[in-house]
């Protein structure tokens, strides 16, 4: 503001004093014209007329002279009657062309004044009319403009940072507000969100996509300690279990047949365990961009194929079949494994819950590769498709029949990391269809 304020001082104070100049100077001027027009009138070299000599100017503090080639004043007004206002040099340069000085000290004036000479041809010479104006009064509004400046100025600066502190104190006091906010929220307080100013402008809109932010790490959070608590319950159950199993080996001297299958029933455990922490490892690796992908031109025929033998034997014992059916000579690029392991889990979930029998299908659509498990079971409960790829879910709120709800969960995470989807629906004549969408290429 000092830099502005000093900026505008000083360019009112230059063109104050070219306005001056160029009103003094058109002043001159005119009584040049003035005094030439005088000389061409005379009779003679001489202005002989008082009358005309005392109107070669008529403002009080303008003067005039009249000087021939020799430097001999032909006519002057009483201010300067008995002294040449101009040197030798000046009025040979003056015979030529209008010369014009500024802030000539001449004696008998306490200010500086101005002088403009211009030749003018009259009574068969050519004479030099030389006219004068003193500098006072423009230097006296000078003065006073510096004066109001040096004085107004600092006045209209602390007014003008006054008001521009105030100004932005008010501008940040909704920053402020929320700052405090801010400070305030953390896990433990829910629910908070940062005060909107209520203008349309960018702290307002600051305002809201924090808010939205907030929103979405408490939803981030809240799956967090949901996946946390589930693991754990889902942990518990195994381990106490296993730890069971041993507990009651060791209670006595047992047989060996008792022994073994102590020790067959910890190692399912063992194994369940296992597949669990295989399981949260793929989920916490999805929710980092980080599951570990060898992408390849995979035959779905193939991969299909190798999915139902694996199963083949389980449907059999279970009385039911596995079935591949849809087009053929259809082709992917995948990582052949997690693929395998995605519609390994759809087969494991359509044999543990579903009925009748079960369909592996493939089909293309559009630029997308479709790979269905189908079953002919009661099918999901309605309420459950919204939630069914969300981990820890199952169509069965019981926990304790069934897996750990992770299934459909990493087949979601498996579609997504190749660019795909995964949808489920119940089937119109009962049962359900659960899918993967692939892109051909990606």
């Amino acid at each position: 503001m000092g830099l502005v304020l000093a900026g505008l001082a000083a360019f009112l104070y230059v063109r104050l004093d070219r306005d001056l100049n160029s009103i003094l100077d058109q002043g001159l001027r005119a009584s040049a014209d003035h005094v030439a027009a005088l000389v061409q009138e005379a009779d003679s070299g001489l202005l002989q007329e008082g009358a005309s000599r005392r109107s070669l100017v008529e403002a009080e503090e303008n003067f005039a002279q009249v000087i021939d080639a020799r430097g001999t004043i032909v006519d002057a007004t009483p201010l300067v009657a008995g002294q040449q206002l101009i040197s030798q040099q000046l009025l040979a340069r003056a015979r030529a062309e209008t010369v014009l000085l500024e802030r000539v000290m001449l004696p008998g004036f306490a200010e500086p004044v101005r002088l403009l000479a211009t030749p003018v041809d009259a009574q068969d010479q050519r004479l030099v009319v030389v006219v004068g104006a003193a500098l006072d009064d423009r230097d006296g509004a000078l003065a006073s403009l510096r004066a109001q400046l040096v004085v107004g100025g600092p006045v209209v600066f602390v007014l003008a940072a006054l008001a521009g502190y105030l100004l932005a104190g008010a501008a940040l006091r909704p920053v402020e507000a929320m700052r405090r906010r801010a400070a305030e929220i953390s896990a433990s307080t829910p629910g908070q969100r940062l005060p909107v100013p209520p203008g349309r402008d960018e702290l307002s809109r600051l305002g809201e996509t924090l808010n939205d932010m907030l929103a979405r790490l408490e939803a981030a959070f809240a799956r967090e300690r949901r996946f946390v608590a589930d693991a754990s319950h889902e942990l518990r159950t195994p381990l106490a279990s296993l730890k069971t199993e041993l507990e009651l080996a060791l209670m006595r001297t047992r047989r060996p047949e008792e022994l073994e299958a102590a020790v067959r029933s910890a190692a399912e455990e063992t194994d369940r365990l296992s597949q669990l922490a295989e399981d949260l490892l793929v989920l916490a690796r999805a929710d980092q961009g980080e599951l570990p992908l060898r992408p390849s031109l995979c035959d779905v025929d193939e991969l299909l194929g190798r999915v139902a033998e694996r199963f083949g034997r389980r449907a059999r014992d279970a009385a039911r079949e596995v079935e591949l059916r849809g087009d053929l000579g259809l082709s992917v690029t995948c990582d052949p494994l997690r693929l395998e392991q995605a519609l390994a889990n759809l087969v494991e979930n359509a044999l543990r819950h579903g009925g009748g029998r079960i369909l592996l299908e493939a089909e293309r659509n559009d630029e997308r590769i479709e790979l269905h498990v189908l079953d002919e079971g009661e099918g999901f409960p309605p309420s459950f498709l919204p939630k069914a790829f969300e981990p820890f879910s199952r169509a069965d709120e019981a926990r304790g029949r069934g897996g750990a709800g992770l299934g459909l969960a990493i087949v979601d995470v498996v579609a997504r990391a190749h660019g795909g989807s995964a949808h489920a629906e119940n089937r119109d004549g009962g049962g359900t269809d659960v899918w993967l969408s692939l892109p051909v290429t990606r």
